[in-house]
């Protein structure tokens, strides 16, 4: 939870802005956080971490480009310090996962004071930005949190969310959860089109314009939308007709053009809530994973599994993201297992 005076400061600091340059991740936290600050003044410019969950000098060039008085990073796990000292401008960091030490920069993370809290990083964008409700609502929501605000959104968009009940049902039983799936799927494919998707976005003032397609710019994320969901949808039926044995569901799968993983783990985790989910791709001889599960802790057992493993990862308590080389796939395997608690 973000205090008066950090609101005040960083709302203070986005209005004198003339030319912020905003860096966020690939995700639907991410991309509602960055049109949350943006549209406050509807200055500057975004640039989205496809490939990467780290901040470093392959993004410097950005900096060169844009030359912006200002830089904010949304929703960002790692910020390399190396990054911080070669923009050389004033840095504001608004992420929620697990805190990093860095110098010169003002970093926000509700996690620095509270461990265990988990408070997706649109939840401080909409202590910024207190006029776009639905967007804060689904970037909660697909970040798997159910703010204190949904009775507002509730009463709001009664269509949408008919009633406040748990987060499982709100992101796959309600009707908000085709906007939250939508959000996800237009941020697949390539970096030109993404971009594209979201600049429309970023003019897009009411969610029935995406669900009802009620202007032209929703009529077009509608359809790239359904688009790529034709792509998931056999995916999502062959994962679910897996039978697994044990803790652990997995799920492998080939896909040249689109990055389903996220999706597909946080599908067959409602779908096995006893279960760790595992969904790994199979791309450019590396296994890029998404781990789930809603009782057993993974992220220590992802972090001691990973020893003596060509590979990297981590995330939350109980949602992680790994890559592992393909050589050392049933290695990981193994250990991940054991490392699980009995």
């Amino acid at each position: 939870m973000s205090t008066p005076k950090q609101i005040k400061f960083i709302k203070e600091e986005l209005s004198t802005a003339k030319n912020p340059l905003f860096f966020f991740d690939d995700d639907p936290d991410g991309i509602c956080s960055f049109l949350l600050l943006y549209r406050l003044h509807k200055k500057g410019h975004g640039v989205i971490l496809k490939t990467t969950p780290v901040l470093d000098n392959k993004f410097i060039n950005k900096v060169k480009e844009y030359r912006p008085d200002k830089i904010f990073a949304l929703d960002i796990p790692i910020v390399q310090q190396e990054f911080i000292d070669s923009a050389k401008r004033p840095f504001f960091w608004l992420d929620h996962h697990t805190p990093l030490e860095r110098e010169h920069v003002h970093y926000f993370n509700p996690r620095i004071k509270k461990s265990d809290i988990y408070l997706p990083t649109s939840y401080f964008g909409y202590q910024l930005n207190k006029k776009d409700l639905w967007l804060a609502m689904v970037g909660c929501i697909a970040d798997w949190h159910l703010p204190d605000f949904a009775e507002k959104f509730s009463k709001e968009y009664p269509d949408l969310l008919p009633k406040v009940t748990t987060i499982d049902e709100a992101y796959f039983d309600q009707p908000i959860s085709q906007l939250v799936k939508m959000f996800s799927f237009l941020l697949k494919g390539k970096t030109s089109e993404v971009l594209k998707r979201i600049r429309i976005l970023s003019r897009i003032k009411s969610p029935y314009e995406l669900t009802k397609q009620t202007t032209s710019q929703g009529n077009y994320l509608y359809n790239a939308f359904e688009r790529i969901n034709k792509y998931y949808e056999p995916l999502i039926k062959t994962a679910l007709e897996k039978k697994s044995k044990g803790k652990v569901h997995l799920f492998t799968y080939i896909e040249s053009q689109w990055s389903f993983t996220p999706d597909l783990a946080a599908e067959l985790l409602h779908n096995n809530p006893k279960k760790v989910v595992i969904i790994a791709r199979h791309k450019s001889g590396e296994m890029k994973c998404s781990l789930r599960s809603r009782i057993i802790p993974i992220a220590p057992a992802l972090e001691r599994a990973l020893e003596g493993i060509e590979g990297y990862g981590g995330g939350h308590e109980y949602a992680c993201g790994a890559v592992i080389k393909e050589q050392d796939w049933d290695k990981f395997l193994k250990q991940f297992k054991k490392e699980l608690p009995k």
